[in-house]
Parts: C-alpha cells; structure tokens; sequence
C-alpha cells in the first residue's frame, strides 16, 4: 500500500488511495518533537482493509525515524496504540 504525506507549517496528514479511495490520517505539529494525531478517516468502501491500521503504523515508523513523540486524541489511532505495547517508544 502506498502512503504519502501532505504537509504544512502547522501539520499534515498521511494518505493512503487504494482502490481508487482515499484514507487519512491527520495531525498537527505543537513542536519539531511532538504530533497531536486527531483524526483518521476511512472510507466505507475500504473498512475492514486494513487501511487504517497501514496508517497507523506509518505514523508509528515516520515518529521512530523523525525522533519524534505521538499524542493520540483521534480515539481509531488511540485504540490501535492500546493494542501494540511495541509502540510504547513514541505513543506519548
């Protein structure tokens, strides 16, 4: 699957297109060492894809390579760090 990002000064998002739909993962940037993840939003067309839980990860490996730390007040992505304790390391 194929995740892009989509940035500016005060955040960004990830996007996934699979089947001709988009997925997103928002975020803001409070500093160059943190991201608040608000919102994830999937398509009915892609539920139960695994798409969500893609952007998730990405999220989880571009915070591990930036160096920076994740807040998750988006409640799909703070489900998701409950499941993986292996996250621990950057979900704040």
């Amino acid at each position: 699957m194929d995740i892009r990002i989509e940035e500016n000064t005060s955040g960004g998002r990830y996007v996934a297109t699979v089947e001709g739909h988009d997925a997103e993962m928002t975020y803001s940037r409070t500093s160059p060492k943190l991201i608040i993840i608000d919102h994830t939003g999937v398509p009915d067309a892609l539920r139960g894809k695994g798409v969500g839980q893609a952007l998730a990860l990405h999220a989880v490996e571009a915070a591990r390579k930036g160096g920076w730390k994740i807040i998750p007040l988006c409640p799909f992505f703070k489900s998701q760090a409950q499941r993986h304790p292996e996250w621990n390391d950057v979900v704040s």
